[in-house]
């Protein structure tokens, strides 16, 4: 369903919400900055012993709200060429539509793969959430080519700011389809407010603690 006209107005003027949820994504983002710190300092070591040669952080372009194009940051999960080898993956994906996932995808690192089923390689897009490109919540971060293949209906996910997590990472994450994203994230934005943000940072720190879906 097509968000209306009204719910499109709405997202943009509710500014006691936006304000209240930039001061939330500013607290929790330095908190959570300071507190994992150590954990921080602990995974670089164990990211630069596996593999010397490569950056402990991964940056990416990816697609914010109302196409604005940023740079996203991750710990690295993968090997130093793994943009380089997606080309003959690509035909391997295990999900429809406008994404690419791979349940073992040959350029994750050992490393890599523990991160990535804690989703702790998440954890430095708070720095994204301190600088205004991410939310605290919202909407999966899409990458430039995965927007060129969107429909105008897929495209009013990109009405609102990106989120570290969202309706999508607690609702199976993986093992949903990208029409099913796409659902969930235009039911998001029509229910967003800050206690359905604060529901889905409490069961996505259930999920970092026993989730199954995410590779």
């Amino acid at each position: 369903m097509y968000l209306n006209s009204g719910t499109k107005a709405t997202i943009e003027n509710r500014k006691s919400y936006l304000l209240l949820k930039r001061f939330v994504d500013i607290t929790g983002s330095i908190c959570g900055m300071v507190l994992l710190s150590f954990l921080f300092i602990i995974l670089a070591v164990l990211i630069k012993l596996e593999d010397p040669k490569g950056p402990v952080f991964f940056s990416q372009k990816r697609v914010g709200k109302n196409g604005k194009e940023f740079k996203m940051y991750k710990f690295r999960s993968m090997v130093s060429d793994a943009e380089q080898r997606l080309k003959d993956l690509l035909e391997l994906n295990e999900v429809t539509g406008a994404m690419f996932k791979m349940k073992d995808d040959p350029r994750v690192t050992k490393i890599g793969k523990f991160i990535r089923k804690t989703s702790i390689d998440e954890l430095p897009q708070l720095f994204n959430v301190l600088k205004g490109d991410m939310s605290l919540v919202g909407p999966r971060p899409p990458l430039p080519r995965e927007v060129d293949e969107y429909t105008s209906y897929d495209k009013q996910r990109l009405y609102v700011k990106p989120g570290c997590t969202g309706l999508w990472q607690v609702s199976g994450r993986s093992n949903v389809g990208f029409d099913e994203m796409v659902e969930l994230d235009l039911i998001y934005i029509r229910k967003r407010s800050i206690l359905f943000d604060f529901k889905i940072i409490f069961k996505t720190v259930l999920v970092l603690f026993g989730s199954k879906d995410a590779y």
